[in-house]
């Protein structure tokens, strides 16, 4: 559905947009800069740029693009943004949180749209998502953190504590732990935390929680723990812990499910505002948009090995999306 919504949004400005490059014969500049390669990140970017190929933004024929992955070191993230602030680009498109912040950090006078940032105003690159004033707009994946939780509550009934597994210098994921936190206090349900600062941890930060007696895990959605959450799912099914996270990437990875949103459909939304932003228009001009989460998406393999089925007041949330 979120797919089609996007499409449906890029067919409506197809037109004026083709007509501004007719207009213009200008051949465009654009860059795009992960922190991490992963599948989530990877299929944002794939939207983006079939998202501005729709738009009449095609690689090869009007448009440059200049892609940098920083390969998951913070120094090197700086470096690409410093590189990408020389002014030669019509706009930066960054991919989640830590690449925003360290752009939008540069104060650079090149329009910056940012795509599955997860909270911007608690990241600082904006102060309100209606009123963009940092030159930077985009698109926000907020994680319904104890949405993603009540469902997981509702497939796996008898839970009583919960641990929690995240990486603290990812604001995206402190934010997601937060809100969970919030929801489980609510509920009376205790819970373990488990910080790692890098993925190497994961395992060792995932056993540490079997061993405390959690009977449920749950995972933020930060670039750290994905490059290892194969491990941690495959730990934690042998131990019978389903685990609950907040990507559909990480579910494929393993984990038994989440509320999820299309990451290719996220990366189309992205294309539409960066096209706003091509054809002239002032990013302070430009809300962020919030990418709602509808989807319930299952691991079907870990359902499986936990002898689990998915009851009628899931399969109700809406469409159901089962992967391997």
């Amino acid at each position: 559905m979120k797919k089609l919504l996007a499409m449906l949004l890029i067919l409506t400005m197809s037109l004026s947009c083709l007509s501004a490059l007719a207009e213009s014969g200008k051949t465009y500049k654009i860059g795009i800069v992960l922190m991490i390669e992963n599948g989530a990140f990877m299929d944002m970017k794939a939207g983006f740029i079939e998202g501005l190929a729709e738009l009449g933004y095609r690689e090869g024929e009007n448009l440059v693009i200049d892609y940098q992955n920083a390969q998951g070191d913070a120094t090197n993230l700086a470096t690409i943004c410093q590189g990408m602030d020389d002014g030669t680009h019509d706009l930066v498109m960054t991919v989640a949180t830590p690449a925003t912040q360290a752009f939008v950090a540069l104060e650079s006078e090149t329009p910056n749209v940012f795509c599955s940032v997860a909270a911007p105003v608690a990241a600082g690159v904006m102060s309100a998502l209606d009123t963009p004033d940092m030159n930077a707009t985009g698109t926000s994946n907020a994680v319904p953190a104890g949405d993603i939780l009540a469902m997981g509550l509702s497939i796996t009934p008898g839970v009583s504590k919960v641990g929690l597994l995240y990486c603290t210098s990812e604001l995206n994921a402190v934010n997601a732990m937060n809100n969970a936190k919030a929801f489980l206090n609510e509920k009376g349900i205790p819970y373990e935390e488990a910080a790692v600062t890098n993925s190497g941890e994961v395992q060792t930060a995932a056993q540490v929680l079997i061993d405390k007696g959690v009977n449920c895990v749950f995972v933020a959605n930060d670039s750290v723990v994905q490059a290892a959450v194969d491990i941690l799912a495959e730990l934690c099914t042998e131990a019978g812990i389903p685990t609950y996270c907040c990507s559909a990437t990480t579910v494929k990875s393993g984990c038994l499910a989440t509320l999820a949103m299309s990451d290719k459909a996220i990366g189309l939304q992205t294309a539409a505002i960066a096209a706003k932003v091509l054809a002239g228009a002032n990013v302070a001009d430009i809300p962020c948009e919030i990418v709602p989460a509808d989807i319930v998406s299952v691991n079907r393999t870990t359902l499986e090995a936990l002898g689990l089925t998915l009851p009628e007041e899931v399969l109700a949330i809406g469409e159901v999306q089962y992967l391997e």
